[in-house]
């Protein structure tokens, strides 16, 4: 058909990852289309905007820096030095054991740089305009995939049709495109669910990433920028659906006074600054990564509880790796050899830190006292053995 777009990549999906995505392949010369249902929120007082945080890990602020929106991002980024993790699992809700591990011990850089989602999604925007040959059509979803010899024809709910030489899934858990393309998932449900909002406190943060185990799920407060003059850090508080449904829904002095007894009042009295939003923890991965001329990133391939700031960087990791086979072999774009090989490198990776994420889920929401004193004694021991501390944090950091 002669009124069909033709474009080098096609990204389906207008999250962080999908407009990361739209920036790097667009940055490094590709013609790119990225299509979402919804327009973009891109202010936090507005209906429908995302408060939740997310942490870039080292390793993904080169994918940043390349996509050209390290340098808008950078300013509002409240640097991650030291990840602190808590075990309050006695009796009493009283910080028992604290160990923290420090970036200074691997590297001369902080482990990450935490942002609110709704700003990525306002400075990656306005990056996206900067780009000629990028267009952004939100408001437009992805109705329907034909594999073919030469590229993916994607049918677009405005009646649009187009060829691309590489399609992305990254439209999330529920991805359109996985499910056109006949991709099955596995999902493990936790009966988890998160309720994430951002609060002030009285003690600084000191770029210190706390994150609180006692039963339920971790209770993990991440530093943000000083907010109406005092500390701020966002809060991802992980436990039981009807119990997260329960405490979202408190009145805000009885809800205050919940969050504060659950942080151990290691920041003094916490005061809520956002609204509150609640969001269902699963674990899933797809069955596989690549289809013809397609490859999944993000949560159409992977989705992992919010622990030790994995997801998105998992979801950037895919990213790098598409990035890299595309730019060393622009001819082979799309190619079943770049997929292929694009498979090889993520799938492991995605399993393994999967399976690590789900066992870490599973530790933290122990009831029994005494798999909770087994679980402090294992983080103490851990600790205890520096090749080991180290390790760990390498591995978390996805470097050697």
């Amino acid at each position: 058909m002669t009124d069909r777009q033709q474009v080098d990549v096609l990204i389906s999906g207008g999250g962080v990852a999908g407009l990361t995505a739209a920036a790097a392949f667009g940055a490094a010369g590709f013609r790119v289309l990225c299509v979402d249902p919804a327009p973009p929120v891109t202010d936090e007082a507005a209906e429908g905007a995302d408060i939740r945080t997310t942490a870039f890990l080292q390793p993904s602020i080169p994918v940043l820096e390349a996509a050209g929106l390290w340098a808008r991002l950078a300013p509002h980024a409240a640097p991650l030095q030291v990840m602190r993790i808590v075990d309050a699992g006695g009796r009493e809700p009283v910080a028992r054991i604290v160990r923290d591990f420090d970036a200074a011990d691997v590297s001369d850089q902080p482990f990450g740089w935490n942002l609110p989602n709704w700003l990525l999604r306002r400075e990656m925007v306005a990056r996206l305009a900067e780009l000629p040959n990028v267009e952004f059509r939100p408001g437009t979803a992805t109705a329907g995939v034909t594999a073919r010899d030469d590229a993916a024809l994607v049918r677009l709910s405005d009646g649009g049709q187009v060829a691309a030489r590489l399609l992305v899934a990254a439209d999330g858990r529920q991805s359109a495109v996985r499910q056109a393309l006949g991709i099955g998932v596995r999902t493990t449900r936790y009966g988890q669910k998160a309720v994430v909002f951002a609060v002030t406190h009285q003690v600084p943060h000191d770029n210190v990433s706390t994150e609180i185990h006692r039963s339920g799920g971790p209770f993990t407060l991440v530093p943000l920028p000083d907010r109406d003059g005092r500390p701020a850090s966002a809060i991802v508080w992980m436990e039981r659906g009807p119990e997260a449904e329960r405490l979202a829904a408190l009145p805000v002095p009885e809800f205050e006074a919940a969050i504060t007894e659950r942080s151990c009042g290691l920041f003094g009295p916490l005061t809520l600054a956002s609204r509150r939003a609640v969001w269902p923890i699963i674990g899933q991965t797809a069955d596989r990564l690549t289809a013809p001329h397609t490859a999944l990133i993000a949560e159409a391939a992977h989705v992992v509880p919010p622990i030790g700031a994995q997801g998105l960087n998992m979801s950037l990791a895919d990213l790098r790796a598409l990035l890299d086979l595309a730019t060393k072999a622009p001819e082979a774009l799309g190619s079943a050899e770049m997929l292929a090989a694009y498979e090889k490198r993520r799938h492991l990776d995605v399993q393994v830190r999967a399976r690590g994420i789900d066992l870490l889920n599973r530790a933290s929401m122990l009831e029994p006292q005494p798999l909770r004193d087994l679980r402090a004694g294992v983080l103490g021991a851990l600790y205890g053995i520096a090749p080991v501390r180290r390790a760990l944090m390498r591995a978390g950091l996805g470097v050697r």
